[in-house]
């Protein structure tokens, strides 16, 4: 049985027609319906109540292991019989020892599956655009300016050559390729190119102070997958796989995401926060001292992790369908210690294509957004993912105040301290308010 290791490239072995760790879409990704996102044709995700109980459905199952998520019973398995991915699924979820499988989703970031390019900006643009106006980004700088935070983009790399840039970086991961160099791939030919460095643009102008680590998820087209960022997730909080060290992020920004509901995603996010540990950390773990040999069987990471540090705030883009009912994932997961982020515009309204609806939790500028693009440049971009990275800069300001604050203690300040806009649907991320000024943000509506 091979089960290749965390951050390896041969997970993608055993002779599947996977080419490349985020899998472009083509003859090994089988396209679905518009309201679904492609799926890695032959491909499954897992996960068991116990890692002892693998044994057991790979003798009942034509099943082959390509990997599994750290010493978790999550693995990625490629159907290797006769049935079909859905005629597996269908038997799988009926074994007592499964609490999930599911297909093994594309993930891309909403401006991608929207076709929605960037336009020439310039830097005064970047620093008087509307939107730090609209979230009284300047009061919230003579509070805090997010000092030695660590905040994790995950997405398509980031030009670290950027002026605007310098000393604001710290080293992350190439899921893509597989290596230490997060700088974008491609060209402005590319749909996704220049996605990441937009979005570390705006974590850097709300948050002054904090460092931000590329981790690379998407390629040049903006597309990815399911396991790739399951394991850029625990990457971000724990990036040398030891959890006595302090090396991970606080905050992890998402401007990506699938359509496609994902079990296996949402228990991974809320590994990350420590949601899904902290009603477990009271109980005896054999990891509790930190000379403990990690790879005893009875050594659980999670929660070893956990109880070193408070876990990670994720800000996750709610999509851009400009829909109530259409919820990107993870965004629409309900994770506790999660911030799901739709787009406002300068009217003080929601974004005609932003979603919406009461899995949003806020919104924020998400519309004729400047800020950088690879080459030292600047341009104007609109989407969630835009919207995200303010709310994430802005928890990076608050954790700078208290670096004890929990996940879940971060996602209720930023709701509570939120202000009225002019359509009322849902209300919108305010700075200034959630360090504690006074003076509430009151839109002058049309």
């Amino acid at each position: 049985m091979l089960i290749a290791p965390f951050r390896s490239l041969a997970l993608f072995g055993l002779g599947l027609t996977l080419s490349c760790s985020v899998c472009l879409l083509g003859s090994s990704a089988q396209a679905k319906s518009p309201d679904r996102d492609p799926t890695l044709e032959g491909e499954i995700l897992l996960r068991l109540r116990s890692t002892s109980a693998l044994q057991q459905i790979l003798a009942t199952y034509p099943l082959a292991p390509i990997s599994q998520f750290g010493s978790r019973p999550i693995y990625r398995l490629a159907v290797t019989g006769p049935n079909s991915v859905e005629d597996t699924i269908d038997a799988l979820v009926l074994e007592l020892d499964v609490l999930a499988a599911e297909e093994h989703s594309i993930t891309q970031s909403p401006e991608t599956r929207r076709n929605a390019a960037w336009a020439i900006g310039s830097e005064s643009e970047y620093v008087q655009q509307w939107a730090p106006q609209a979230v009284r980004l300047e009061a919230a700088h003579e509070l805090s300016t997010g000092a030695a935070v660590r905040v994790a983009v995950l997405d398509t790399g980031t030009d670290g050559a950027h002026p605007a840039l310098f000393g604001r970086l710290i080293p992350g991961w190439d899921f893509v390729d597989d290596d230490g160099d997060t700088s974008e791939v491609g060209s402005e030919e590319d749909p996704g190119f220049g996605h990441g460095t937009h979005v570390s643009g705006l974590v850097a102008l709300v948050a002054p102070q904090a460092q931000i680590m590329p981790v690379r998820v998407l390629d040049a087209a903006g597309m990815g997958n399911l396991w790739v960022l399951a394991e850029a997730l625990m990457y971000a909080v724990d990036p040398d796989n030891n959890p006595f060290t302090d090396d991970g992020v606080q905050v992890i920004n998402l401007s990506l995401g699938t359509i496609n509901r994902s079990d296996v995603l949402r228990t991974v996010v809320g590994l990350v926060t420590c949601a899904v540990v902290d009603a477990a950390l009271e109980a005896p773990n054999p990891g509790l001292d930190p000379d403990i040999d990690i790879t005893d069987p009875g050594y659980d990471e999670d929660r070893d992790r956990c109880s070193n540090s408070r876990g990670a705030v994720v800000i996750a883009a709610a999509g851009n369908d400009g829909s109530k009912k259409s919820r990107q994932y993870p965004a629409a997961a309900g994770v506790y210690g999660m911030l799901t982020v739709g787009a406002s515009n300068s009217l003080h309204a929601v974004a005609d294509f932003s979603n919406y609806g009461s899995w949003v939790d806020i919104v924020a500028p998400g519309e004729g957004i400047t800020s950088l693009i690879p080459g030292a440049g600047y341009g104007v971009w609109s989407g969630t993912s835009m919207a995200a990275p303010f709310a994430a800069g802005t928890a990076a300001l608050l954790i700078a105040r208290d670096p004890n604050a929990s996940p879940r203690d971060i996602t209720r300040t930023l709701e509570r301290s939120s202000a009225e806009i002019c359509d009322r649907k849902l209300r919108q991320l305010d700075a200034a308010a959630a360090l504690g000024d006074a003076a509430a943000l009151v839109p002058e509506c049309p």
